[in-house]
């Protein structure tokens, strides 16, 4: 696959290592770069993301948007929103007016009241390798069994069409 036809965007809002799970059994999904973003003004401290490169021509930015979503607490305001920010990081102006766009047409169809934003991309600091791939080296390990697999789940119960199903179910299986 040439690079020039692979997009970028970031998700942050609950731990990375779920972030990252998720979106590395997505289809169309190239690339998950585990980590912390920040952004600008009074978002300009690092919080858990990813950034995730993929092919518009296989997934589109609306359906990351959807996935992101409904796999992290983005109606949920609670004490570790300064770790876990809830947001979509945009790498250009036009990327950002399209995540907007999407993020209120999908604020209508969830009935709920999100507090996912979009802010700039600014900066990027990578997790240590230790913690990179997290679910895929430990899928048996408590945190990954409570916190990531249920993610999994909604991920195959909602978007099983776009999901490398037979990647997260031998995952799963394993468990």
């Amino acid at each position: 696959m040439r690079m020039d036809k692979i997009s970028k965007i970031a998700f942050g809002g609950g731990c990375h290592w779920c972030t990252e799970a998720v979106f590395q059994s997505v289809k169309g999904v190239n690339l998950v770069e585990q980590g912390f973003v920040a952004s600008s003004k009074e978002y300009s401290s690092f919080s858990e993301a990813v950034i995730v490169h993929f092919d518009p021509n296989l997934i589109s930015l609306r359906v990351l948007i959807e996935i992101h979503l409904h796999t992290h607490k983005s109606a949920s305001d609670h004490s570790m929103r300064s770790k876990y920010r809830s947001g979509i990081y945009s790498f250009s102006e036009s990327q950002r007016e399209v995540a907007e766009q999407i993020l209120v047409s999908l604020k209508f169809e969830l009935e709920e009241e999100l507090i996912t934003k979009v802010y700039p991309f600014r900066s990027f600091r990578p997790s240590e390798s230790q913690f990179k791939n997290y679910y895929l080296k430990n899928p048996r390990k408590p945190f990954c069994q409570k916190y990531i697999h249920p993610k999994l789940n909604i991920l195959l119960r909602k978007f099983s069409d776009k999901v490398n199903s037979e990647k997260v179910n031998s995952l799963m299986r394993t468990v």
